[in-house]
């Protein structure tokens, strides 16, 4: 009898597995199991569908809860909670899926018995009809997010690396994704963690199906490992994606035990204006005393800094004499190097400094000892392991010599930023460098300003380069105060200004008070209102002072709203005018209206067509 009962139990243990449903700390978020399939659904609505997994037994066991909270030197939050219940399943192959359900979405990652091959099962269902904002991809991430419901997209020839179906689409796609499935419900996905010996990676579609495929493994300089970096799901309201910190949730703590020195701040950047003057002595010092003028900590001094002393205007004046001039002032310069691995024939200089251990080392010794406070590297040549390996090699080196890092030309964050707490940005952006090469960004800018916050930037740093005032090769149409927004909607650890430094210097005094006083670091960010391609407002706090910027993504004048009462208490939303609230406003295109004290924060601001505002409550 007992054998006939655990017969019975065996031949019924797939429905019970199948029935399976296992749930976030919340019970928001929810997981089961068809066949192949792994659905997760919000509320219980779907959110998310895994295709063709290939299990050996549909149950889940749980395998502890996750609690770990952290702090942040950069980002949306200083103080972090990673709390999920993590869950493991067996697959085919001696693989096995671990999973992390988290109040904010999923997480998972597949460990091999033996060395990761590169190869992933992950396929997400995108169904036509879903609306979703996807980049393609490129190597550099250097493209727009524009609204669709379809896979049916034309490639854009101007991208590196494109790819597309037989049918003429373009079928290769960038992280992140943010989907629509339910009117309200979106799902941003990306990956994190990634680890020397691994790559990144990229979706190639098959219509509906959007299959995760890393890039090449065998071009590294470390050895394989025996899984694959997480997968990530935010899933929820738009105030929960894009104030999620998942992509930091799972990432390894910081590799770095005294991070004292590693100091964000804002940045006086030399190229927008000039392209190629961080070789002209004179032009140096204009930036140096406009970072000295408005208070900012950091000057950058971008390529060709090595070609100095080549112009007979510069005297013999160079790269160290430039550093000397900064450090008089009280302002930290910064120096830019070719990674010289991606563009270099061509490309500007100093080239080859950096890619030897030997003579990174010496490098960036000779970098530490001048007072050099940081290093923009360029010019990567995409996802696989040997980008990969040598980014991690470069932040280890510059921690070891005090230096902080942004990467250009790069892929995006996928969670280095905790790990490696010098990595202060990363471009991996379509930003207003832009307005230098093409005259495409003048007309989407506005659009492309509003979708950022919900994509691109919810993973992590994003070295946009914003606040023009003026106008580079191709002119923007929008608004000062659309402009100014953009550097408290836009978080980055080092916040490069774009403009000349004549331009801020024509400022009223109010605007450059508030780019001397403008945090890099804020204590929490919270979703105000908006929608991708729209209108966005944010709140950051930095100590007991927040910061409401919003902006509209529109050509024709827009309501926001501001919901603030879950974020200001009511004796800060209604109080008298010394309280210190104060509001940076368009009054024309190009023009200002500033006021500096205001009674009370108003339920919504009316946006003119590319508008903008800030308030500021103290």
């Amino acid at each position: 009898m007992r054998s006939v009962v655990a017969t019975l139990l065996c031949l019924l243990s797939p429905l019970f597995a199948t029935a399976q449903q296992i749930a976030s700390p919340n019970g928001r978020i929810s997981t089961q199991t068809e066949g192949g399939r792994l659905v997760v659904t919000y509320e219980g609505k779907q959110a998310l569908l895994l295709e063709d997994l290939p299990f050996t037994n549909q149950a889940f066991t749980f395998v502890r809860d996750v609690k770990d909270d952290y702090r942040m030197l950069t980002g949306k939050r200083l103080v972090c909670s990673n709390e999920a219940k993590e869950y493991t399943a067996p697959l085919e192959g001696g693989t096995t899926m671990v999973l992390r359900l988290y109040n904010d979405g999923i997480a998972f990652r597949y460990d091999h018995t033996g060395m990761w091959k590169g190869d992933d099962p992950t396929i997400f269902r995108i169904p036509e009809g879903t609306r979703r904002w996807m980049q393609q991809w490129t190597d550099a991430y250097e493209g727009f997010f524009p609204l669709s419901t379809t896979y049916q997209v034309a490639p854009v020839p101007s991208f590196s690396g494109i790819s597309k179906s037989e049918e003429g689409w373009n079928n290769r796609w960038g992280y992140p994704v943010l989907t629509e499935p339910h009117d309200g419900l979106f799902v941003l996905i990306s990956e994190a963690d990634i680890e020397r010996g691994q790559s990144a990676s990229c979706l190639y579609n098959d219509k509906e199906l959007f299959k995760v495929v890393p890039a090449d493994l065998t071009k590294g300089t470390g050895p394989a490992v025996s899984h694959t970096p997480w997968r990530v799901a935010i899933i929820g309201s738009l105030a929960d994606v894009v104030e999620s910190t998942l992509v930091t949730d799972v990432s390894h703590p910081s590799q770095i035990e005294d991070t004292s020195w590693i100091q964000p701040g804002v940045v006086s950047w030399i190229y927008w204006a000039y392209n190629h003057g961080s070789n002209d002595y004179a032009i140096i010092k204009k930036y140096v005393d406009m970072a000295a003028t408005l208070h900012l900590p950091y000057v950058l001094i971008d390529a060709e800094w090595d070609q100095m002393s080549r112009l007979p205007s510069n005297e013999g004046k160079t790269i160290e004499d430039a550093i000397a001039y900064a450090k008089e002032k009280g302002v930290r310069p910064m120096i830019w190097y070719n990674s010289s691995v991606g563009w270099v024939d061509g490309a500007p200089t100093p080239k080859y400094r950096l890619n030897k251990p030997e003579d990174r080392e010496k490098e960036f010794a000779w970098c530490e000892r001048l007072g050099v406070a940081g290093v923009k590297i360029d010019f990567f040549s995409g996802d696989n392991q040997m980008n990969m390996d040598y980014c991690l090699d470069l932040l280890e080196s510059a921690a070891r010599h005090h230096l902080l890092v942004n990467f250009h030309g790069a892929t995006i964050p996928r969670g280095w930023q905790r790990t490696w707490p010098n990595l202060m940005s990363t471009e991996g952006v379509y930003g207003a460098e832009w307005y230098n090469n093409v005259p495409t960004f003048t007309a989407k800018a506005a659009s492309h300003n509003a979708t950022l916050p919900f994509t691109r930037n919810v993973i992590g740093p994003m070295d946009y380069t914003p606040c023009a005032f003026s106008d580079s090769q191709h002119p923007h149409i929008t608004t000062h105060a659309h402009e100014l927004a953009l550097t408290v909607l836009f978080e980055s650890g080092l916040q490069h200004l774009a403009d000349k430094p004549e331009s801020y210097l024509a400022q009223p005094q109010e605007v450059q008070d508030f780019l001397s006083r403008l945090p890099a670091v804020w204590d929490e960010t919270r979703f105000v209102s908006g929608y991708p391609g729209e209108s966005v407002v944010l709140a950051r706090r930095s100590g007991s002072t927040w910061y409401i910027a919003g902006i509209n993504g529109t050509d024709e004048e827009k309501d926001l709203a501001l919901p603030l009462e879950s974020i200001l208490s009511p004796s800060r939303l209604h109080a008298p005018s010394t309280s210190g609230i104060s509001a940076f406003l368009d009054d024309g295109e190009r023009a200002w209206k500033i006021l500096p004290e205001v009674s009370q924060m108003p339920a919504s601001v009316t946006c003119r067509p590319r508008g903008g505002f800030v308030y500021i409550v103290r």
